[in-house]
């Protein structure tokens, strides 16, 4: 799961096209990649405090996710836990990025610690992050306090 290339942004406008268009349900399903969720994440805190990310989200991605043909059920769409412990993760890496600028934060959260697409498995184990209880609904971690 970690042998994915970096995928870093060429500019703050690509990032807050992704931020910009996931709010609109307007961007393409091809463009909402795993990057594309922690640039999103990122955009949100930085630029859009008027967003409660914790209660809002939620309801931001599942209307994103059918708005482009997706599904929200036990199995696929939307997940609580991860959407959760992405935007602690998040918040917790840009309080103290050395990076100036959303492009800066952004692609250095890429390549951070916190990029890999296994990094939630530092946390969780497989059964536990992919319960329907997880999904539904925030789930503590069951190998590692975040």
């Amino acid at each position: 799961m970690t042998d994915h290339p970096i995928r870093l942004f060429p500019s703050a406008e690509a990032v807050r096209h992704i931020g910009e268009g996931l709010l609109a349900r307007t961007l393409p399903k091809a463009e909402w990649t795993h990057e594309a969720h922690l640039a999103a994440c990122t955009w949100l805190v930085l630029e859009r405090p008027d967003i409660a990310l914790e209660t809002q989200l939620p309801g931001i991605i599942r209307s994103y996710n059918e708005a482009v043909g997706g599904v929200n059920d036990d199995s696929q769409g939307y997940h609580e836990t991860l959407t959760q412990l992405y935007i602690i993760g998040v918040r917790r890496f840009v309080a103290c990025c050395p990076e100036e600028g959303l492009l800066g934060t952004v692609n250095a959260l890429l390549k951070s610690d916190l990029a890999p697409r296994d990094w939630p498995f530092r946390f969780y184990s497989r059964g536990v992050l992919f319960s329907v209880a997880a999904r539904r609904g925030w789930v503590e971690p069951d190998l590692a306090a975040i």
